[in-house]
């Protein structure tokens, strides 16, 4: 239950306020205080931040700008939400009840702050086999979620037209998923591929000059069947056409490569800096024996604390029968 969105426009507020309505009835409502703040010290005014996006490519936050708060907030409850919002003077004040807790937040306005990052290499390979695949399904997911749910300006007009091929069936989780089937959230019609990723892979197509995947994207066009997408996601995989996914996975990276990696604290830093070091010491090698090799970023979804588990990767490719296959070797200090 709720009662934020029926005050939401007779209070004129902005469309944070909507990304709060949105988490809520999603009940979400995962608070983080300011590290040198403890629990005695929650009556005071401070920034208070809710979690409303968390992956590799950005970390975005309602603010809740100079905040008290009363009651017991419940870190670890999983369950059905009620809120209530309401302005009292110049204060705005929100209600959460978490099952038998009650949590009341006093705040001035709500803010909103996006931390981007670089997510050009980094991937996850929970779901084995043709990882390099899965690893351009990953950083496409990824990216389409920053571009849903942040403003316009948080991504690139090259970005927004790669998110694209989320609607491109032999390219997404319906063929080449890279988490676990229970981590996937479903979208509408996910075996429906749209023009526009079509268009885009065919612009690809013709750049790669694979004249063979330009008559298939072509019929694909007329005939967007699953048995057809089936077919397309295994020509991916072809050595005949790994040119295409090269030029994708290209244009993704420098797309990529305007925001910064992310930090873990100095002390973490210079360990992962130390590892990125041995990956290019054992990539250099692996290209010295003629084998064609990736370097991937596996960074997790937590703050940075006295240790992170944070590893790289080696992503070697081998040709094999016709098909390209990789195999993952984790580089460690």
């Amino acid at each position: 239950m709720f009662d934020i969105s029926d005050r939401i426009e007779p209070l004129e507020l902005s469309d944070v306020f909507y990304r709060l309505e949105e988490l809520l009835e999603q009940d979400q409502f995962e608070l983080i205080f300011p590290e040198y703040k403890h629990k005695h010290e929650f009556q005071k005014q401070q920034d208070i931040s809710l979690v409303y996006l968390m992956n590799d490519a950005v970390e975005s936050f309602l603010v809740f700008h100079n905040a008290t708060m009363t009651g017991e907030y419940q870190k670890e409850y999983e369950g059905e939400i009620l809120a209530v919002l309401d302005k009292k003077e110049e204060q705005y004040v929100l209600v959460v009840h978490q099952g038998d807790s009650v949590v009341t937040l006093f705040f001035d306005t709500l803010l909103q702050k996006n931390n981007l990052y670089n997510y050009g290499d980094v991937g996850h390979f929970w779901v084995k086999g043709y990882e390099y695949l899965r690893v351009l399904e990953y950083r496409l997911a990824i990216l389409r979620d920053k571009c849903d749910y942040l403003d316009e300006s948080c991504s690139t007009p090259e970005e927004r037209k790669l998110a694209s091929l989320v609607e491109f069936p032999p390219l997404n989780y319906c063929c080449y998923p890279a988490v676990p089937e229970k981590y996937i959230v479903p979208r509408e019609n996910p075996w429906q591929p749209s023009e526009k990723a079509i268009n885009l892979m065919l612009e690809i197509a013709k750049e790669a000059d694979d004249k063979t995947f330009i008559r298939l994207l072509s019929y694909y066009k007329k005939n967007s069947s699953t048995m057809m997408s089936r077919w397309i996601a295994y020509m991916l995989h072809r050595k005949n056409h790994i040119k295409i996914v090269s030029i994708l996975t290209k244009r993704l990276q420098k797309a990529a490569s305007i925001y910064p990696n992310r930090s873990f604290g100095t002390k973490n830093d210079i360990k992962i800096q130390k590892i990125l070091q041995k990956a290019e010491k054992r990539k250099q090698e692996l290209k010295e024996a003629g084998i064609k090799a990736d370097i991937i970023r596996e960074e997790p979804f937590v703050e940075a604390k006295d240790s992170v588990q944070y590893k790289i990767y080696i992503m070697k490719w081998k040709a094999q029968h016709g098909n390209y296959h990789t195999k993952i070797e984790e580089i460690t200090i």
